[in-house]
């Protein structure tokens, strides 16, 4: 059973919009994913909810602000990213870090994202249940990755 869930930052729990640049916690407009609030509130009754992001230019306190100005910081245990783990994501060393610092077995834990290089690899390669918010794929996927498009799939078996 999943105990510990890692999400994407970008696109996969806010919206990353091209034109705005810096840190997301200072842009004018900040919008979370639809669903996210749902998909957050309903899967931290059962499970730790993580943020595990590639974002280089935030700290974990300026990632919280971001997610506290749409509403979901209530429902994340914690932020991983390059400043605090020291690990570029898209590596499997960048979960293990993570892993380690939570002390959870990595079957217990599953990883959320919308990129198969950054997100899925790293995950299928360390051995984490891996689950790719792909709205748009049609290209066939490993039988270990599981493929939802849309955050509710995550909580629902419709």
């Amino acid at each position: 059973m999943i105990s510990v869930y890692l999400f994407d930052w970008g696109d996969t729990l806010m919206i990353d919009f091209p034109d705005s640049t810096g840190k997301m916690c200072e842009w004018k407009t900040v919008q979370a994913v639809s669903g996210a609030k749902e998909a957050l509130a309903t899967l931290s009754k059962t499970a730790q909810v993580y943020i595990a992001t590639g974002a280089v230019d935030s700290t974990e306190l300026e990632i919280q602000q971001a997610f506290k100005r749409v509403g979901l910081s209530q429902f994340i245990s914690g932020y991983f990213c390059k400043a605090n783990t020291g690990v570029s994501k898209g590596t499997p060393e960048f979960i293990n870090t993570i892993i380690g610092k939570l002390n959870v077995l990595p079957v217990n834990v599953a990883m959320v994202g919308d990129s198969f290089e950054k997100d899925i690899k790293p995950a299928v390669a360390f051995g984490i249940q891996a689950i790719w918010f792909s709205k748009n794929n049609t290209e066939p996927v490993p039988d270990n990755v599981k493929v939802i498009k849309q955050l509710s799939e995550l909580y629902c078996s419709n």
